[in-house]
């Protein structure tokens, strides 16, 4: 697996010799020579890690650390400085760092310190998705695309198209439907799930496109593809 490491370091000679030996290394880089761009391209993409020079225009190392890690940004950061008193080294663990690195440092030791972080580092956790055809739900962020253009749907239809999507292929009775989703069953002379197909269908249906939801009379309903 290829890593990418963010080298944040004013000092344009250590960053362009960091950024070829790392390179060399078969990691992939990234730069950035004060506070301001170092936020900026860690809102743009998060590497695996994160070199971190203490001493950079401003904010410093050490104020970037301190706003990523109140952001609950858990990115391992390796701090490097050329202060060696204790004090300075503390505040740098204090503010987020994961690691310390005094200059001049010999580079595989930095090699050594970066794949311990990347060890270290806890697994992203995978994100659920439901496809179904050209349909796409992420159920932790709640929303759904239809053809790449995302549904702008009420909570009741997100649910109701989960449930749905989670049983694709699946006819679904009224009674299942409405204790799933409702919690009780309104009876058959109830049209309130009806009236809800209908919501979605008009936006999951959408003029051009293969229709999803289906009736199965007298049963229920099933999304699937035709």
């Amino acid at each position: 697996m290829t890593h990418t490491v963010l080298i944040a370091e004013d000092d344009r000679p250590i960053r362009d010799s960091l950024a070829r030996a790392l390179m060399l290394e078969g990691y992939r880089v990234r730069i950035a020579a004060d506070g301001t761009q170092t936020l900026a391209v860690l809102a743009e993409q998060r590497p695996d890690v994160l070199v971190l020079d203490v001493m950079m225009p401003e904010p410093d190392g050490l104020e970037v650390c301190r706003r990523l890690r109140a952001a609950g940004d858990r990115t391992p950061v390796l701090m490097l400085t050329a202060r060696v008193e204790v004090p300075d080294r503390i505040a740098g663990l204090d503010a987020g760092a994961d690691d310390y690195l005094v200059k001049p440092f010999d580079v595989d030791e930095l090699f050594a310190r970066l794949r311990a972080l990347l060890r270290r580092r806890p697994p992203e956790p995978a994100v659920e998705v439901l496809t179904v055809a050209d349909l796409r739900i992420e159920p932790p962020a709640r929303r759904a695309w239809r053809a790449a253009q995302e549904l702008e749907l009420s909570r009741t239809e997100f649910d109701l198209l989960e449930l749905l999507a989670r049983n694709a292929g699946a006819v679904l009775d009224q009674a299942t439907l409405y204790e799933r989703i409702w919690g009780y069953d309104f009876g058959p002379g109830s049209k309130n799930l009806a009236v809800f197909i209908g919501y979605l269908r008009r936006k999951l249906d959408r003029p051009g496109l293969v229709p999803l939801i289906h009736t199965v009379r007298g049963v229920g309903y099933t999304l699937r593809e035709p």
